[in-house]
This record gives C-alpha cells, structure tokens and sequence, in this order.
C-alpha cells in the first residue's frame, strides 16, 4: 500500500503524518514553525521527509498550508504569520530536493475536503465550511471540488458585510469577522467590563456567563445571532447541503444547538425562507488539514482509492 508524507504548516507548528491512500494516519508529529528564514523552514521540513523515509517508501507529498496557494503553479501569495513561506516555489524547491511528487492546497480548502471525503461532509457534494477563529474563514466545496474563485478568495466568508449603517451621508460597516469571530466575542465583552482585551480569551468569557456576568451572556448571545445571522446569509446565496463549522470554539458541546436556536428566530421573522440550514461541526478537529491535503494530492493526480 503507497505511504504519503502529509504537512499542515501553521503560524505555530508545522504538523507532519505519514499516512496510507486511504487516508489512514501511521504516526503523526509536529515541530514549531519557522517565521522568517525560508532556508531553516526548508531544512526543518526535509528533515522530517528523510526521518519518513527511513522507515517508509513514500509515493509523495501533501501540504496543506495558510496564504492564497496556487496549487498549480506551487507559489503561496498573500500573507501569513510565517512571511518565509510567501515567494518561494514549493514544488520546485521540495520536489528538487526529495524527488518526490508534491502537491499543495489552502488549509481552509484542505478541512473542507478532509470532511468531505471522511468527516462530516461525507456523501455530499455541495458544502460551506466555516473555520471560526480569530477571524472567519473558509472554504466553498461544489460538485464535490473546491470552489476557489477568480482572486483565490472563495471561501472568505469573513468579508461579508453584516452590518451597514448610512447617517447624513457617512457609511460604516462592520464584516463577519469583526462581529461573529471569536476576537469579537472577547472584545465585546473586554469593552462592556473595561478590561484590557488581553485578560480574556474564548473560555474565560464563557466561564464568566457561566458565573452570571450578565456582559458576558449578553455578548455571547450577540456572537451567536450574529454567527446565525451569517449562516442565513451562506444558505441563501449558496444553498449547500450542509454548512459544516470549525475553529476551537466549535468544539463547546452546545455550539450547534445555540446557533439553532438564533436561526429558528431568524427564519421565523423571514416567512419566505423555508430553507432551514443543516448545520453540523467539524467531526476530524486538528487532522482535518492532514486529511484534506492527502485528498487533494490523490485527486490532483487522479488516484483516489476507490473505496
């Protein structure tokens, strides 16, 4: 059976498994991340390939990776915390190096197609996949592929505008991330309570309304009905069969219910939509990335198993 070494570099770690063609994990590691200095990024990343290789024959690389990936040429654009990563030609560099196949995909591209080829997404074809986080992000899966765009922007679901407001000829606005992320979350109630924004984070805020902080239920219910009010938005102008979420948050217990319950009101102020969003989380967490990028090289190449 074909071994593949599978990366998912983050802004902290850079996540590395080899894994089996039909998505099965045989071991799993990690290492911090190098921010600035492509040469050591590229040193640390080969290490692990020849670590693999001792103990495997390796069929090729998968990388799933932040920035705009241009999975054809092997460039990543736009930026990320890692500004080392953004220029170099990743299948041109590590494909030299090793000699191996190498194929590259967005990280937020690579979640959805982890669920949908194993996940939560299973047996769909048209997907939105949410990743809340410090800001909102992405990924849209139609016809069973990744929907990346014209600009590589699909999927940026944080950029939607949902809040508008137009008085004696000024415009504000506010987007998704900015009302519906998890930073928004903390900032509403860091402003409400006049702590510094760097006190709190996701789980203090709800350990707080736990408590009875009647600033912190107030802002999450606000962060709930604006994460619906999101949503609402998605099935309308998308229409998928599910709307699969991700993002540390997403694994609180009651995520699903909560947003469910915003939605039920939302649906029932708007009498034509009879479309109720099916709404489920992500079911593979942290290896999703993993999963997804191994997918995305087997259907590059044209090599999914077939069952």
């Amino acid at each position: 059976m074909r071994c593949f070494i599978v990366f998912d570099i983050g802004g902290t770690y850079v996540k590395h498994a080899v894994m089996n063609e039909h998505g099965d994990f045989l071991e799993k590691g990690r290492y911090r991340s190098e921010r600035h200095d492509f040469r050591q990024f590229q040193d640390d990343l080969l290490k692990v390939v020849r670590q693999a290789q001792a103990h495997y024959e390796l069929s090729g690389i998968a990388i799933s990776s932040a920035g705009s990936v241009d999975s054809e040429s092997g460039v990543i654009g736009g930026s990320s915390a890692l500004p080392c990563i953004h220029g170099p030609n990743f299948k041109e560099v590590f494909g030299g190096e090793t000699g191996l196949p190498i194929e590259l995909e967005n990280d937020a591209n690579c979640a959805a197609l982890g669920e949908l080829w194993k996940g939560a997404g299973r047996g769909c074809r048209d997907i939105a996949f949410v990743i809340v986080g410090t800001g909102i992000g992405g990924a849209i899966v139609k016809d069973g592929r990744i929907h990346k765009g014209a600009h590589l922007h699909g999927g940026e679901f944080g950029y939607m505008l949902m809040d508008v407001g137009y008085t004696n000829g000024t415009v504000e606005c506010k987007t998704w991330s900015e009302l519906a992320a998890t930073s928004a979350l903390i900032r509403m109630v860091a402003r409400e309570k006049g702590r510094p924004e760097t006190e709190l984070d996701g789980e203090t805020v709800f350990a707080l309304a736990e408590g009875g902080d009647e600033a912190a239920q107030n802002a999450i219910d606000r962060f709930y009905f604006s994460l619906a009010h999101g949503i609402f938005n998605l099935q309308y102008a998308y229409d998928p069969e599910k709307i699969i979420l991700g993002g540390a948050i997403s694994n609180r217990p009651d995520f699903v219910d909560e947003i469910n319950k915003r939605l039920s009101v939302l649906l029932s102020l708007v009498p034509i939509a009879r479309v109720r969003p099916v709404v489920a989380t992500c079911q593979f967490k942290n290896d999703a990335n993993l999963l997804g990028a191994l997918y995305h090289y087997l259907e590059r190449r044209g090599e999914l198993p077939s069952s």
